[in-house]
């Protein structure tokens, strides 16, 4: 389910969603990690060093900050299985034939022995600097919401380019604050402003939202989430998550503020979180 877009500038400030979530009562939750060696755009890009360690490590530690349970990378590369436990990172095998991250994680999460409403939050392995805080929120949105069975993000799109960018993944809320849509195409769509010319103006009062690719599951779920049959309009949009609204699964949202710092997808990325953390 991973949401590819152009990358935003990291904050330092704290979003509105997560300011004051040290005080809420944080609920128990997991983390897995999906890491394969397969890259078209970066191979081996798991591995990659950052300032001394692989790439999928420091994803590892940035979770163990958030307050986990427990912590593991979900892998079906013996080398990057390797990687992580020297150095004390727990690292789960599944089978190559995963056809997404989410399908790798469920299998891993049955070795956890989990309850069916222990939450599980799929944090994608190459997200070095994610903020740990984002990680306890979105478990915490799931926690907050007992009809739901899966959480994600977003954030206000603030560049008007974006609105019409297929690589910018846009969702559209109901009123209890539910993904009602995902899509690459511009929504919601103004009428009459963009009849004419385009998606070419952010809207002033209904904000476009741009999804952002982390997810909460309750076990049960995540069990179940690999059964579901597949969609088409899943498969034209390619959006995994587009399946389970097809299937009438709710999915919580957590609004944040500001956009996360972006992930790692290609050489140039790499080189930019490589200068943010003191190597290269």
């Amino acid at each position: 389910m991973t949401t590819a877009g152009p990358a935003p500038a990291a904050s330092s400030a704290p979003s509105r969603a997560t300011a004051g979530e040290e005080t809420a009562v944080s609920p128990p939750f997991c983390v897995l990690i999906p890491a394969r060696r397969a890259s078209t755009r970066l191979p081996d890009k798991a591995l990659a060093d950052i300032a001394g360690l692989p790439m999928v490590v420091r994803v590892a530690q940035r979770a163990q900050a958030s307050g986990a349970l427990q912590v593991a990378v979900a892998t079906d590369d013996r080398q990057i299985a390797e990687a992580c436990a020297a150095h004390g990172v727990r690292a789960l095998l599944t089978s190559p034939s995963h056809a997404s991250g989410t399908d790798r994680i469920a299998e891993a999460a049955q070795h956890l022995a989990l309850a069916d409403d222990a939450i599980v939050v799929n944090v994608q392995g190459d997200e070095p600097l994610i903020e740990p805080a984002l990680i306890r929120a979105c478990a915490l949105r799931l926690h907050e919401d007992a009809q739901a069975q899966m959480a994600t993000a977003a954030h206000p799109i603030t560049e008007a380019s974006w609105i019409a960018d297929p690589n910018v993944v846009k969702v559209v809320l109901d009123a209890q604050q539910r993904a009602l849509l995902f899509s690459r195409a511009p929504i919601p769509w103004r009428r009459d402003q963009y009849a004419a010319g385009g998606a070419t103006a952010l809207p002033a009062r209904l904000p476009f939202l741009r999804h952002v690719g982390i997810y909460a599951f309750r076990m049960r779920a995540l069990r179940a989430f690999s059964a579901l049959t597949p969609c088409e309009l899943e498969a034209e949009e390619a959006l995994e998550q587009l399946r389970a609204l097809w299937h009438g699964w709710r999915i919580a949202v957590l609004s944040v503020d500001h956009a996360p710092a972006a992930g790692v997808d290609t050489p140039q990325d790499l080189e930019r979180v490589r200068r943010l953390l003191g190597h290269g």
